[in-house]
């Protein structure tokens, strides 16, 4: 007898290992994976243009940094005393206009550079819902607070979704043509658009999703966050305090069944070995002046050394 659903997840073909270069791009559920893969010491990098949550946005700062189109003094502008670029997420606003700009172009050379390098991308998205500045008829990443009248809200169709994804995946395939995608849908409901369109614009980003993956011409994978914490995680104990975002329970679980599935056995050795000297690492000793406990320390400084020599890439 089941008491409970299982979301069959297919294999990776071309898995992660700790060769693999990752770049993740997406919604705040994108740094939630991204700090597991800091944890295991995969070379990663996470949003260098902060946490963005929509399709179009991702699309345009993917064409600036495929394009290398630099940040001018026209696409930054002063509000509430800081310099900030609808573009990006607060997270990179500056009080100083040169600051912001020389942080957002050097984003842009360095992702160009992590881009053409990079072997797995993973992107998330958040939601359909846009916000449009009114005055330049552009979709924005962030408001930064700027008052509500300056924006109309927006829903983005299946069809613009499906395009801008589509136009993504090329603009990346030019500079990488031997990138592989990851796309997942965040599991975070954005309830402060309500209930019902919440369920709305997730649905808009399911059905331009497959219809992208089961177009002929791409080759991606989707894995299904959100499916499993609605249906294997549907309990209100699998979230925080605001009941919208995914626990820490939840999110192990989730890495769990992302890493079973797309990293390979070799990796999850490699794993292993770096979650025994990570709990070993924030072992806290009742005498740390011990002999007992300077002979586990040399002993794990060993076991650190010898992982380092295996795999250069993995610094503790």
């Amino acid at each position: 007898m089941y008491f409970r659903t299982q979301i069959p997840i297919l294999k990776s073909s071309i898995p992660i290992d700790y060769n693999s270069k990752i770049l993740s791009i997406g919604s705040c559920f994108a740094e939630n994976m991204a700090f597991k893969f800091d944890y295991f010491k995969f070379q990663n990098q996470t949003n260098p243009f902060g946490i963005i949550f929509n399709s179009v946005s991702i699309e345009n700062l993917f064409r600036r940094v495929c394009e290398k189109k630099l940040f001018e003094e026209k696409d930054v502008f002063f509000h509430n005393e800081r310099w900030h670029s609808f573009d990006v997420h607060s997270d990179l606003s500056n009080s100083d206009r040169e600051e912001l700009l020389e942080t957002l172009n050097k984003a842009i050379t360095e992702t160009h550079k992590k881009l053409q390098e990079a072997t797995h991308i993973i992107i998330t998205y958040g939601t359909s819902w846009i916000y449009r500045n009114i005055e330049t008829d552009q979709i924005v990443a962030n408001c930064h607070k700027v008052p509500q009248k300056q924006f109309s809200k927006e829903l983005l169709s299946v069809e613009e979704i499906q395009m801008s994804i589509q136009n993504t995946i090329e603009l990346i395939q030019v500079l990488n043509p031997n990138i592989n995608f990851i796309f997942t849908v965040s599991p975070v409901r954005h309830i402060k658009d309500g209930f019902v369109e919440n369920q709305l614009s997730k649905s808009h980003l399911f059905t331009a999703l497959h219809k992208t993956i089961n177009h002929k011409l791409y080759t991606v994978d989707y894995f299904p966050s959100y499916e499993i914490m609605m249906d294997e995680l549907r309990d209100y104990r699998f979230y925080s305090e605001d009941m919208l975002h995914p626990n820490k329970v939840a999110i192990d679980y989730i890495w769990h069944k992302f890493s079973e599935n797309y990293i390979s056995e070799d990796g999850l050795l490699i794993m292993q070995e770096i979650e025994d000297i990570q709990k070993s690492l924030h072992h806290r000793s009742f005498n740390p002046e011990s002999e007992q406990h300077q002979k586990f320390l040399a002993k794990l400084q060993q076991k650190i050394k010898l992982l380092e020599k295996k795999q250069p890439s993995i610094k503790f």
